[in-house]
């Protein structure tokens, strides 16, 4: 079996060995995205130049005895929902396909300031509108390394599917309602979403404001530990960004799991869940007993109405934040529009895709005069109660597992044309976001079709430590997170 085994922390500890140059790293990543990215159609950009030239800047640091930072010379990529100074920042959409930002989102920044160097833009869902990254109007759909046929997932589904198909690079992605932990559950990497507040939102393009969170796809648990080392933290750009310490994240790994208490939750094993994936996460969940982490049985009696919720409020936001886009202040303008409304609805009707539309007029009729109590109001009260359900069980455990996805990684088209059917591969970790809590996925073995499954855990608000500790110790006992997929460049 091919193994994936460079990780970001050997790169930046063979670089200030000077066993090699940042230079011949990011030759490496740029062969590697270029072995892959025909068959999986992965990235939206290459920054070559400009990766080079940094690479160089970097080995002129080191040969000078300069501090170059946590991440040294680590290539990373950018979801394209993320603001870069370098190329666009489309979104998938034809809405803004040529847009520069004049500045690098916080996150962005930080990794540059820890020495990692921007590689590639990576494909995605319209923005983040979908769980296939199916939907993108600028690349087309992206391929999972597993089995090319089949979606990687989304809306981060270029990030999971390169962290899939390379090794040695970081991957920035986003969840607003699983877009980072499902589509790492369906190409068998890792990916975390944060504690709502601890990673800066500033310069991502919004989708919904109250649910967004920027996070990482990687090999591992560690590689996660190392990444949300540099991006978290309080940023005076993002007012939602908590104020919070920084937690020693590599060092928190070391630490023993025996005693813990996991939650298992009745809700988040319904009967429609594959028959394989219930086995592959209960044997993960016996991997932790082995562990010395002690089970228990807990319940979160709103989980039904999650989805629903998360539809509502999503949509919502949505509407309230695409409405910028108008085809007057910047993004595409339609042609000889005879007057302000046609200008309006032509050029928003020109440049959105149609699961893009269909979230805007539904969160525009959940807003709308005579509906806000009856939708809007009342999906906000059923919010509430899905956190006090969270609260509650983290009083008797100190984190939740259940499976990351009711189902593995289905064929391109299956489910296109029924988004309730795309919406349903969310069930699981819709709740997270709701409950602004931090959940990550982990692979925990493949179907006998040879596909992924991912196993989730979620943590107290906060304590993204503690879920990144647990899939550490799982990782450090098994070998699932070291299997490479069919398409693999890694050497």
């Amino acid at each position: 079996m091919t193994t994936r085994e460079a990780s970001i922390i050997e790169i930046r500890d063979s670089l200030l060995a000077g066993r090699t140059k940042a230079v011949e790293v990011i030759h490496e990543a740029l062969r590697q995205i270029r072995a892959v990215d025909p068959q999986l159609r992965a990235t939206s950009q290459i920054f070559q130049e400009e990766a080079l030239a940094r690479a160089e800047e970097l080995d002129m640091k080191l040969k000078k005895g300069e501090e170059p930072g946590l991440l040294a010379g680590v290539p990373f990529t950018v979801k394209d929902n993320i603001c870069t100074r370098t190329g666009t920042t489309t979104a998938a959409s034809k809405i803004i396909p040529t847009f520069r930002a004049p500045y690098d989102a916080t996150v962005v920044l930080k990794l540059l300031a820890a020495g990692a160097i921007p590689i590639a833009k990576t494909n995605m869902d319209e923005f983040g509108m979908g769980s296939s990254t199916e939907n993108s109007a600028t690349v087309g759909p992206t391929r999972n390394p597993w089995r090319t046929t089949h979606v990687p997932g989304g809306s981060s589904g270029g990030a999971a599917a390169l962290a899939a198909a390379t090794r040695g690079m970081l991957h920035l992605g986003s969840d607003t309602g699983g877009s980072i932990r499902q589509p790492a559950s369906y190409c068998g990497v890792t990916g975390i979403k944060p504690s709502y507040g601890r990673v800066s939102r500033y310069g991502l393009l919004a989708f919904a404001s109250s649910l967004d969170q920027i996070g990482v796809l990687q090999s591992s648990a560690r590689e996660c530990a190392a990444a949300l080392s540099v991006i978290a933290g309080r940023d005076p750009m993002d007012s939602t960004s908590a104020s919070r310490a920084v937690p020693h994240y590599l060092g928190e790994l070391e630490r023993d799991v025996r005693g813990l208490r996991l939650g298992i939750p009745t809700e988040y094993f319904p009967d429609a869940i594959d028959a394989e994936v219930r086995a592959r996460v209960q044997e993960g969940i016996d991997v932790f007993r082995r562990l010395g982490v002690e089970t228990r049985e807990v319940s979160l009696p709103h989980t039904r109405y999650a989805n629903p919720t998360y539809v509502l409020i999503s949509a919502a936001e949505a509407s309230s934040n695409l409405a910028r886009y108008d085809g007057v202040h910047y993004g595409h303008r339609a042609r000889n529009p005879q007057g302000l409304v046609e200008l309006y609805a032509r050029s928003r009707a020109e440049g959105f895709g149609a699961e893009v539309k269909r979230r805007i007029m539904v969160g525009t009729f959940v807003l709308s005069a005579g509906y806000h109590e009856a939708f809007y109001n009342k999906a906000c009260k059923v919010r509430k109660l899905i956190r006090q359900d969270f609260e509650s069980a983290f009083k008797e455990v100190d984190a939740i597992v259940c499976p990351t996805s009711p189902v593995t990684a289905f064929p391109i088209g299956a489910k296109i044309d029924d988004p309730l059917k795309l919406y349903a591969v969310d069930i699981l970790t819709v709740p997270a976001n709701l409950a602004t809590v931090p959940g990550i996925s982990f692979p925990c073995g493949l179907t006998s079709e040879k596909l992924p499954v991912g196993l989730q855990i979620y943590g107290r608000p906060f304590e993204d430590h503690t879920v990144l500790r647990l899939a550490h110790a799982f990782q450090m006992t098994t070998k699932f997170h070291l299997a490479a997929p069919p398409v693999y460049a890694g050497s």
